[in-house]
């Protein structure tokens, strides 16, 4: 076989290697202050309970909801308000109702609630960008993908 054969079978197993033996363990909560969401009505509990709540739509087999886990935990940590200011996660594989009903396609991406329903931030010099979705008056609608930056962000805005 010549080499570049060669190369593209090394190629597709790394490949499907990556997929096939991709961590699915589930990924640990560091702060007792995250609410894990394992059903719909406790997510409607949650958001209706809070005046501000930011919600991280996760997987377990996606590596960048791993990488931002440990940053939302922090966050979650420093900031946490009861009544005020609360953090939870849904895992999407889980809950999937819930991500649905709220179009998460991405993960992580991370909604953000104002007494019971989805709206956007006022965050001071942020610009959209891929992980930035912005509404027509320039809030912060959403965030897909592990964007620490945008994410400390919309949380200071929040206090």
């Amino acid at each position: 076989m010549e080499t570049s054969t060669y190369l593209l079978i090394l190629f597709v197993l790394f490949i499907v290697g990556r997929a096939v033996f991709a961590d699915r363990s589930p990924i640990p909560e560091t702060s007792g202050k995250v609410f894990k969401i394992t059903t719909a009505a406790e997510f409607d509990a949650v958001v209706a309970s809070n005046t501000h709540v930011v919600v991280d739509f996760y997987a377990d087999w996606c590596p960048p909801c791993r990488a931002i886990a440990p940053v939302f935990s922090e966050l979650a940590d420093s900031h946490a308000q009861a009544g005020r200011l609360a953090f939870a996660k849904v895992n999407v594989d889980h809950v999937n109702n819930v991500a649905g009903r709220y179009g998460v396609s991405a993960m992580p991406t991370f909604l953000f609630f104002e007494k019971g329903s989805p709206t956007g931030v006022a965050v001071q010099g942020i610009r959209p960008r891929q992980s930035v979705s912005l509404t027509g008056d320039g809030r912060v609608d959403r965030i897909r993908g592990a964007d620490k930056a945008a994410l400390q962000a919309v949380v200071e805005a929040l206090l």
